[in-house]
């Protein structure tokens, strides 16, 4: 029998986590925000609470990738100030974890999604002027609110991303402080979460059996992320993007 038909997987479930997984590694070296997507396929296929595991594992994979492309640009001092904040939102995302059902579970990943793809459109709509007028950094509060958010949104739904993208364009960040800060930031916080998660019976056995089958997809994605972010029009996947996260999103929320 093959390995994912006793994980109770069909082919055509694994082909949807694969090409979603592949989806996540490019996002890792080439497109942040994309992995919302597979957010959203790996909490339609997967339990909701089992598919935050089995994604921790891989985000960490895809994170080394990033933090191996961008290892030398990251803005230490903007990382040392979100660390109580981000362990707070944790750790409040650990809590939730811990007594919602996977129903809810499901319904808030939905609602996160929904509002991550308004707070892309925010950061659209403001990027210029907030690059502008903060060029030295965001505040103390508006670096407690978007650590917190990010914290939570990264434990329950795996989600970080968007908010942590807002928070560094309304700091004025250059593309390579960035894109630096963001890979070390993640894979400091995917790192930190593994804890919880085993903790929380997240991470498993054979949690971690459907990691490795995935992980070649992983590896796959992110080592065409570069080439191929360079040959696409970014306008256009990036509408595709939110298109196929609301509509994810749509279907979390009435499934």
């Amino acid at each position: 029998m093959p390995p994912f038909a006793l994980l109770g997987l069909s082919l055509p479930d694994l082909t949807l986590l694969a090409l979603a997984a592949a989806l996540l590694g490019l996002s890792k070296t080439a497109v942040p925000g994309a992995a919302t997507i597979t957010v959203a396929v790996f909490a339609a296929v997967l339990p909701a609470r089992a598919s935050t595991g089995v994604l921790l594992v891989l985000l960490i994979l895809g994170d080394l990738f990033a933090v191996w492309t961008y290892r030398a640009h990251a803005d230490w001092p903007v990382l040392r100030r979100l660390v109580p904040a981000v362990l707070a939102g944790v750790a409040l995302g650990t809590l939730f974890l811990a007594v919602a059902g996977d129903t809810t579970v499901r319904r808030v990943i939905g609602v996160i999604l929904l509002l991550l793809v308004a707070v892309t459109f925010v950061r659209r709509a403001r990027a210029r002027p907030a690059a502008r007028e903060r060029p030295g950094g965001a505040g103390r509060f508006e670096t407690s609110s978007y650590g917190a958010l990010a914290g939570f949104t990264t434990m329950v739904a795996n989600a970080g991303g968007p908010v942590m993208s807002l928070y560094l364009l309304a700091a004025g960040f250059s593309m390579s402080r960035f894109l630096g800060t963001t890979a070390w930031f993640f894979f400091a916080v995917n790192v930190a979460k593994a804890p919880f998660s085993v903790s929380l019976g997240l991470i498993s056995l054979e949690s971690l059996q459907l990691d490795l089958l995935l992980a070649p997809a992983i590896v796959i994605g992110a080592l065409a992320g570069r080439p191929l972010a360079r040959r696409i029009d970014q306008r256009l996947f990036d509408r595709l993007v939110l298109a196929l996260t609301v509509l994810s999103a749509a279907y979390l929320l009435m499934a």
